[in-house]
């Protein structure tokens, strides 16, 4: 990743990121896929449908962005990350699915202003329960993704394509 800053007179500074296309190639991308398939059957299988979904609106609004999956066999869940580089830690969204359904995860979510109180949980990373597809496209939520993307300290990159990077198991 080539990250450029320019200064204008006024002192301001502007963030430029340049990222190639995805450096997984089309097997590995495959492989990574169907893990992921195995994984989400594994832990949300009546979720199924909704998760692709979710994961494909996503993935529409963050073209560049790497979805980091983790593996919480005792939680009995699985996490994907949508984060600016292959580490989930910098992701601005996560999705968790288990078998009593999908939350959507604002990793700054204390941060940001809720005023229609809708994230849920007291620590940092807050959630919001998602019932159907139609829970990104309201209003409310997408007011609070716009806001998380805005103030990630990492910028997504303007061109390329994230790859899905497979994690290994927690034993947290």
């Amino acid at each position: 990743m080539n990250v450029k800053r320019k200064t204008s007179s006024r002192h301001s500074a502007q963030t430029k990121v340049k990222v190639a296309a995805s450096s997984q190639s089309a097997a590995e991308s495959r492989s990574a896929e169907a893990q992921v398939t195995k994984l989400i059957g594994q832990y949300a299988p009546a979720h199924f449908k909704l998760i692709t979904a979710i994961r494909r609106s996503l993935r529409k609004r963050l073209p560049t962005a790497h979805e980091v999956v983790y593996e919480y066999r005792n939680q009995g869940a699985v996490v994907i990350s949508f984060s600016p580089s292959g580490q989930g830690y910098e992701g601005v969204l996560a999705v968790r699915a288990d078998a009593d359904g999908l939350k959507l995860y604002f990793t700054q979510g204390r941060q940001l202003p809720d005023p229609e109180k809708l994230l849920q949980g007291s620590a940092n990373a807050r959630w919001i329960l998602v019932e159907g597809t139609s829970t990104l496209t309201r209003p409310g939520v997408t007011s609070l993704i716009d806001q998380a993307i805005a103030c990630n300290k990492v910028p997504f990159a303007n061109l390329g394509r994230g790859s899905v990077v497979i994690r290994s198991a927690s034993s947290k």
